[in-house]
């Protein structure tokens, strides 16, 4: 038997309880408060389940099980863990005393099928006019940041708008946990790890992405950016390296911005706030922003935003796109549409100068 496989009858053993939820397509979360208390998130909308685990003992166990998998430490000493199941699904552990109820032990499922930008307009998560619009802008290079609050769906987004990135090209994927699963075929892996009880063997993002870029990619991605590394990724986005992808925690395109710079300065390089505002401006193109609906539990794109540089050392933004609600499905689910305001990118003109006007055919307005 593999590794993989080995680990994967052993987790079986061990998260038993569980099983029915983790093999249950339409449950894209599973929440454990502590052995006695099974959350479920299915389809957008919370559930509490019957599920129980026999002891906290057993419970830890199945904890501990995952952290040898991914070569990982969890004590009292390292109380929480980011890690992942066999499948990919990302998990993520914070022990007593820091969880006052038991051990929170949160699974976040991964999609066995690579979702694209199709996929998510027949969701109606997107339109087809801002599918084509997203995919011209990956073949064109722009630096795009995916915004939005826990569970809107960044990842997921992340990884469909990944699906433009043409074939032909050399990819790096930075991230703190693997999640994202890409089907381009040259596609290269990083994944951050924790030090030991020695403190040794720590790999950071902020390591990964210096080494990222002695590796001679065409596009950089990182799954999530959450400190110092911050200023690496916005660097390299305004030194050559374009055609970034990434996500940030941000309720509104301006968020993500100051997000961002305020990231940037958390860097061991000291710089001042004017600098990192101004080489944030310069390297990003477009924020698209992610809501989650508490009517439906539905996640979708509420607008498409073009960071247009500074004016007064203020971030100047224009949207592009934007949503609205314009009825409901007989389910109930919400309907959107995702539509242009009617503005045009500041980068229109390069559409032909990459030989790419045949291919506008939703999006030929946007770009003339």
């Amino acid at each position: 038997m593999s590794r993989e496989e080995i680990f994967s009858a052993s987790l079986g053993f061990f998260l038993d309880p569980i099983r029915p939820f983790l093999q249950d397509d339409t449950i894209s979360e599973v929440m454990v408060n502590g052995p006695d208390e099974v959350y479920i998130e299915r389809r957008g909308r919370l559930e509490k389940t019957n599920a129980r685990f026999p002891s906290a003992d057993a419970l830890l166990s199945a904890v501990h099980n995952v952290a040898q998998y991914v070569g990982r430490e969890i004590d009292q000493d390292r109380p929480i863990l980011d890690a992942r199941l066999p499948d990919g699904s990302r998990v993520h552990v914070v022990l007593p005393p820091s969880a006052r109820r038991g051990i929170y032990f949160t699974i976040r499922k991964f999609a066995r099928d690579i979702f694209g930008l199709d996929d998510l307009v027949r969701l109606g998560s997107v339109s087809p006019i801002a599918q084509e619009f997203l995919e011209l802008c990956v073949r064109l290079k722009k630096n795009i940041i995916v915004a939005g609050g826990t569970g809107t769906g960044k990842t997921s987004l992340l990884n469909a708008v990944s699906t433009a990135v043409p074939d032909d090209e050399r990819i790096v994927v930075i991230e703190d946990s693997s999640e994202l699963r890409l089907a381009q075929p040259h596609t290269l892996y990083l994944e951050a790890q924790q030090a030991d009880a020695y403190g040794r063997g720590q790999v950071t993002i902020r390591d990964l992405f210096k080494a990222s870029l002695r590796m001679r990619p065409d596009r950089i991605i990182v799954g999530e950016v959450r400190g110092g590394e911050a200023l690496d990724m916005v660097q390299s986005m305004i030194s050559g390296h374009a055609g970034s992808l990434t996500t940030v925690h941000a309720t509104t395109p301006l968020d993500a911005l100051i997000r961002l710079e305020t990231l940037s300065l958390m860097s061991d390089v000291e710089i001042p706030v004017y600098v990192a505002r101004a080489q944030v401006a310069s390297a990003i193109h477009l924020i698209v922003q992610l809501a989650r609906f508490s009517e439906d539990g539905s996640r979708k794109i509420t607008r498409i935003t073009e960071a247009c540089g500074l004016d007064d050392n203020r971030y100047q933004l224009r949207d592009l796109f934007t949503s609205r609600i314009v009825g409901r499905q007989p389910d109930g689910r919400l309907i959107a549409d995702l539509a242009p305001v009617g503005a045009k990118p500041t980068f229109a003109d390069e559409i032909r100068e990459y030989g790419l006007d045949t291919q506008t055919r939703l999006t030929r307005a946007l770009w003339n």
